[in-house]
């Protein structure tokens, strides 16, 4: 796994699921069998973009995601325009933070978190201690949060919702391009579980405007970064269940509830995030629930 195998840049709440036929198959039959569709999607972005995406990952995933040919050159166009135009500087910011990141044989997320759009306030309010991201024993980007640790009444007196719209986009850009180089080097199609741990957090109370950032990102991101994400885990949900269900799943677009799964484990209470990084003392039993959560249900 190299360099990407442990690495915490921030992370947006994940769209989209995998049918379970994809990882049956290496990133390499998978760009075969679709050549002749990815090197038209290829021409397609060099007629929108001086200079596209080159990883062929990028254009599999919009053939895994749309079955009609119009309809995923449509998607694609439409989110080239966004990548040269609104995107521009958050992907341009992505691009440099991992060639810095990444410039020597040991990942350095310093430069991810400090290339971020508002950096300077974002990082007052999300650390480590909130966010993490790994890899699972299978390959996969595993984005674990503890978003009741995040004060986010104090991040949104100091940032717009457009402002963390931006943020969590960044985000997403950072995790699709790590995704997309691993997919090559790894010759597995990865994806990006989230786990969010939802001990401490408020049913009544919080900010708006933060939780519409989040749904905001989230809607745009399906568009975006088709293909990419996987299973959406919430876990040890407080006592008032069915309050917190209504809370959370407004948040994601409908093609994500669908995979949503209420589970307790892989997160646990005084287990610090940065403890389930590889070689961390929580990392056994992190990786043994996520196995049987994800790997094992036939879903993947």
């Amino acid at each position: 796994m190299g360099r990407f195998s442990n690495f915490i840049p921030y992370f947006l709440i994940t769209s989209s699921f995998i049918p379970s036929v994809f990882p049956l198959s290496t990133t390499s039959s998978l760009l075969e069998l679709h050549a002749s569709d990815i090197a038209s999607l290829k021409n397609t972005a060099s007629s929108v973009l001086s200079d596209p995406p080159t990883n062929d990952v990028f254009y599999l995933r919009y053939c895994l995601g749309y079955s009609d040919n119009n309809e995923r050159t449509s998607s694609l166009q439409s989110n080239l325009k966004w990548r040269n135009e609104i995107g521009k500087e958050i992907c341009d910011a992505a691009t440099q933070a991992l060639k810095t990141a990444t410039a020597s044989e040991k990942f350095d997320n310093t430069p991810i978190r400090d290339g971020a759009p508002h950096a300077s306030t974002v990082n007052e309010f999300i650390t480590p201690n909130q966010i993490i991201t790994t890899t699972s024993s299978a390959g996969d980007l595993v984005y674990c949060i503890r978003a009741g640790k995040i004060d986010d009444v104090a991040l949104m007196s100091k940032l717009s919702e457009e402002q963390m719209v931006d943020f969590f986009l960044y985000c997403k850009e950072i995790n699709s391009q790590v995704a997309d180089e691993r997919s090559i080097a790894t010759d597995k199609l990865v994806r990006v579980i989230t786990a969010n741990d939802l001990s401490g957090v408020k049913l009544i109370g919080g900010d708006a405007t933060f939780r519409n950032s989040l749904s905001a990102a989230s809607k745009k991101a399906t568009e975006l970064y088709p293909e990419l994400s996987g299973p959406t885990l919430l876990l040890n949900l407080p006592p008032l269940v069915g309050a917190l269900v209504k809370v959370f799943t407004p948040l994601f677009p409908p093609v994500v509830r669908k995979k949503i799964k209420f589970a307790k484990g892989v997160l646990s209470k005084g287990v610090e995030l940065e403890d389930y990084l590889i070689g961390g003392k929580g990392r056994s039993a992190f990786e043994k629930d996520l196995q049987k959560l994800v790997y094992e249900n036939g879903e993947w």
